[in-house]
């Protein structure tokens, strides 16, 4: 699927389900990552992740497409258009839209990993996933040096 046949299904979704026409452009967003689409308030576009097209096929896409037109719609109407406005929760269910998509898998998630500091004095140790600069911090235990005991 290309971006002309998902505005296509994008503007037809919105005349099937809404009665109402999508006068904006909807298309594919490589940079997403954490979520399925996202409607942009200012441009009134839609961006779609891809990876939910390739991972779980039309008709996730097409549960996020109605989700986003709840959002679009609601927005040019006026109404409430956030997650937590009733007028967004009544839409979506009205539509038969998902509140939340599925996840991605594992796969594409990058993981931090784990640094794991210790206490000079009295071997507490200190999980993080960002580095820390033990020059300027000490123990909250006993105020002793911590220095980085291994990479989890």
């Amino acid at each position: 699927m290309n971006d002309q046949m998902l505005q296509k299904l994008v503007e037809d979704i919105s005349l099937t389900y809404f009665n109402k026409k999508f006068k904006h452009r909807a298309y594919f967003n490589n940079r997403l990552r954490t979520t399925g689409g996202r409607y942009m308030l200012h441009s009134h576009n839609i961006d779609i992740n891809p990876k939910y097209f390739h991972e779980y096929g039309l008709d996730e896409v097409i549960g996020i497409i109605k989700h986003e037109l709840c959002h679009y719609h609601l927005h040019i109407e006026g109404k409430g258009y956030k997650h937590g406005d009733q007028d967004f929760k009544l839409l979506l269910k009205k539509v038969g839209a998902p509140r939340f998509c599925s996840p991605l898998s594992n796969e594409t998630k990058a993981r931090k990993p784990i640094l794991i500091y210790r206490c000079r004095d009295c071997h507490q140790e200190y999980k993080r996933k960002r580095r820390v600069d033990t020059t300027r911090l000490v123990c909250g235990k006993c105020a002793g040096k911590i220095y980085l005991y291994r990479k989890g």
